[in-house]
Order: structure tokens, then C-alpha cells, then sequence
């Protein structure tokens, strides 16, 4: 018998002596094509930078309609959905995008400023204009469970307390993209992942296995502040204006 079948099996007979379950966190969105779902590729290639610099950022997160995790769930339904609580994201990785060059305010998105129904990053640039923004910084969270070869997918439960001795492993991906407020242009993107891996006995408790993920998540998420920053750089040396001496 094939190891995945025992593994299920073995499950399923814990489920019925009524262990613990842990549901792994709903699935993140793809960034490339948010950033295309507006606009076909003809129109696309027609937009143009609108930004002025000192520039104000706002800042999103976005997953997948109906995510939720054990510390958080989304805001909104329609093509995506809107994390406005922060749980994995340290302020100093946000103290740090507040400090990059030639940014003159960072604004944190809330259920306040957005709609209920989102179909495109139009909805998202609407309410960043709220916050007087130049520019719209959106992110997404993608965290994927692997129990030696079997790969838990978004929304799965997971039955705990006779997980196999050998490798457990969590792997968060951060990605994001910087949108021009006015105009939909995308300034640039970027993307980072960490690996949180153990041993699969550690994850006796719904409480264990969601602290492995809240750690794979918060180093992808500091990795990917550290990426935008990279980029912000290419971003002032194409679209700043030279001041004339």
C-alpha cells in the first residue's frame, strides 16, 4: 500500500476518535494577472505613468475570494477579496517602505474606503485616490502545507496528533506589484517565498501548525519589502524627472 493512502487512512481514523483538525488558509492571487484584468494587452501597452514624485503610497493586500486563516479573513467578494487586518506583517517591514525615497506617506487600505464587490485593480485605484495616493501597492500571500509527498491544497483540513515522523513543511510566497493611481500603469513587481520546515510530530495542535505558517508568511513578507525597495530604486532612476541645474 502506497504510503498516501495510509497517510489518509491514518486520518481518517483519528477524525473519528476526534482529534484536532487544522484548515490550511484559502490561496493567494496571481499579481500578473490582476494587474491585466482591467485592460486587454492592446490597451495596456497605451497606459502611461501619470505619477509626480515625492509620491504617496497606499498599500492592499489581496487574496483569493473567501479566504480566511486562522487569524484573519477578507473583506469583499467578487474576483478577489481584501485583508484590512494585519497579522503577519511586522510595522517595521511598513516603517521600512515608508522610508524609501521620495515617498511622502505610506496609507494603509480599510473596509472604510472600499466597496464590497471587486472585479479589477480599478476598485482598489478608486479608493487609493481617497487617500490622495500616487501610487497603489498591492500584495498577495500564497502559503502552500506539504506532508512528506503530499501536498495540501487552500481550505484543506488537516487531522493532527499522529502525523508521520518525518518532514512537514510550510511554504509562504509574497507577491506584488506597484500601480500608478491615475492611470493603471504598472511601475513594477516583484516576489519572494520562505520555508518554514519541521518535523511532522511537531504539528500536534491546530495552534503549532498555524505558527508555522504565520512564520513562513512574515519572512516572505519581510523578503518582499526588501524586493519593492530594489525596484523602487529602478522605478526613480526611469520616472523621476531630472530637476535642471
Amino acid at each position: 500500500m502506497k504510503w498516501t493512502a495510509k497517510l489518509i487512512g491514518l486520518w481518517g481514523l483519528v477524525a473519528l476518535a476526534g482529534c484536532a483538525t487544522y484548515t490550511t488558509p484559502g490561496a493567494g492571487v496571481s499579481i500578473e494577472n490582476l494587474a491585466k484584468a482591467d485592460l486587454d494587452i492592446a490597451e495596456l501597452l497605451k497606459v502611461e505613468p501619470a505619477a509626480s514624485f515625492p509620491a504617496r503610497v497606499a498599500v492592499v493586500r489581496v487574496q483569493a475570494s473567501g479566504y480566511s486563516s486562522a487569524t484573519n479573513q477578507c473583506y469583499g467578494h467578487g474576483q478577489f477579496c481584501v485583508v484590512t487586518t494585519r497579522d503577519i506583517e511586522p510595522d517595521e517591514s511598513y516603517e521600512m517602505l515608508g522610508k524609501l525615497p521620495q515617498v511622502v506617506g505610506l496609507g494603509l487600505m480599510n473596509r472604510l474606503l472600499l466597496p464590497s464587490k471587486f472585479t479589477s485593480t480599478r476598485e482598489l485605484r478608486q479608493s487609493a485616490a481617497k487617500l490622495k495616493a500616487d501610487l497603489l501597492l498591492v500584495y498577495s500571500l500564497d502559503t502552500a502545507f506539504r506532508i512528506e509527498n503530499t501536498d495540501l491544497g487552500p481550505m484543506a483540513v488537516v487531522t493532527l496528533g499522529f502525523l508521520p515522523t518525518k518532514n512537514a513543511r510550510v511554504t509562504a510566497t509574497a507577491s506584488a506589484a506597484m500601480f500608478d493611481v491615475r492611470t493603471g500603469f504598472v511601475y513594477g513587481v516583484a516576489e519572494a517565498s520562505a520555508v518554514e520546515e519541521q518535523r511532522g510530530t511537531f504539528w500536534s495542535s491546530s495552534e503549532a501548525v498555524d505558527n508555522a505558517r504565520q512564520k513562513a508568511e512574515t519572512a516572505a513578507f519581510q523578503k518582499l519589502v526588501g524586493e519593492v525597495a530594489k525596484f523602487w530604486d529602478d522605478v526613480l532612476k526611469t520616472h523621476q524627472p531630472v530637476r535642471k541645474l
